[in-house]
Formats: structure tokens, sequence, C-alpha cells
């Protein structure tokens, strides 16, 4: 279990949790975030407008542990928003613009603890929007697993189940299921040659 540094208002820093859907990312960021208040800190999370599951104001995990949120679109007004804050959060960072990595270096220069939770990689295991990016600027990153829904190994991949294409497709159960890396090439696979299969009876 990651163990916060402690934090003294004067030295910032940048910490990632990421890892596939369902595998606790959101329920680690809402656990540090409770433990910064415990220590008396003052803290501000956010998350992209898009994402409308579960609640409008508030940030929930899998098990429904909550807390209030900002909802915003362009990363830059976590600036003007977080001037008196100790610890900023941000979670599903994978749907925010590039913008948002000198917006957490911002931050994390200016003295602040920032806390970044998001997806690595998409439903085709490719890196994820700005993630790799953020990732690479930060002091402390965690990846956590789910469980393999075909074998109960540890899963790090986000397998779509739905046929929409979008990169961006917010769902739960529904649309996605967490894979380990030898399910989701054999899926990936499967997937190809019903696609060529197809292609060819196509041209019949």
């Amino acid at each position: 279990m990651f163990s916060e540094p402690h934090y003294d208002g004067l030295h910032g820093w940048i910490e990632v949790i990421t890892g596939s859907m369902f595998s606790g990312k959101t329920e680690e960021l809402l656990r540090r975030l409770r433990r910064a208040e415990l220590a008396h800190l003052s803290i501000r999370l956010f998350k992209p407008l898009i994402d409308t599951r579960y609640s409008m104001e508030s940030v929930v995990s899998h098990d429904n542990t909550r807390l209030p949120c900002v909802r915003i679109v362009n990363p830059e007004s976590i600036l003007a928003d977080t001037q008196n804050v100790d610890v900023v959060a941000i979670d599903e960072a994978q749907f925010f613009s590039e913008a948002l990595v000198n917006v957490c270096t911002a931050l994390a220069d200016a003295g602040k603890r920032v806390i970044v939770s998001g997806l690595d990689m998409d439903y085709r295991g490719l890196p994820f929007g700005v993630m790799p990016h953020i990732i690479a600027r930060a002091e402390f990153v965690t990846k956590v697993h789910a469980i393999c829904v075909q074998c109960g190994s540890l899963a790090n991949y986000s397998h779509r189940i739905s046929s929409d294409n979008n990169l961006i497709l917010i769902g739960e159960k529904d649309r996605y299921e967490p894979l380990c890396r030898k399910c989701f090439c054999q899926v990936c696979q499967q997937q190809e040659h019903s696609t060529s299969t197809q292609n060819i009876f196509s041209k019949q």
C-alpha cells in the first residue's frame, strides 16, 4: 500500500494512480484524500464534465465511497480554483487535454500535492491520452490491477465488449471487462479473425 510522504506545504509533487478499469483506482484516490483530510489538509477534487456516472456532484467509487468534486472541461480552470488548497486531485485524467500536464506541473512547482488517477491504456491496449506524459513527470506512480474475468489472473487491460469504436466511451460492466495479457491477446486475435472472415464473405 502507498505510504504518503509527509506534506509540509512547501515541497510539492505529483503522484499517479493508474491501471485498468475495475482495478480500484478511484477507491485509492478517495482513500488518500480522506487521509489528507485527517491530517487537516485542504483538498479539492476534479473530474471531467463528460463523466456523468453515479453522481454529478461527487466522485464515486465502485464500492460507493464518494467525495464532492468539481466537474470541469478546461484543465486550466484548476489553477484558479486551488490557490489556497493543499491537495489537488484529478480523477479520470485520461479524458482531459494535454494542457493537464502543464497544470499538474505548475501545481507541484507551487508546492501542492497533486494526485492524478486515470487509465493508462485505452480499450485497444494503447497508451491513453495525457496519462503517459503525467506518469513521466510524477514522483510516485502506483499501478493497481483488476481480476481477469476469464481466468482469474491479475488484469491490466480494459476490454470493450460493446461494438462502439469511439475512443471515448463512458461505461461500466455493460461495456467493459478486465482481462489479463493472455486473455486480452486471445480475444483480440479472435476479433481479428472474425473481421477477416466477414470481409472475405462480403467480397463474394
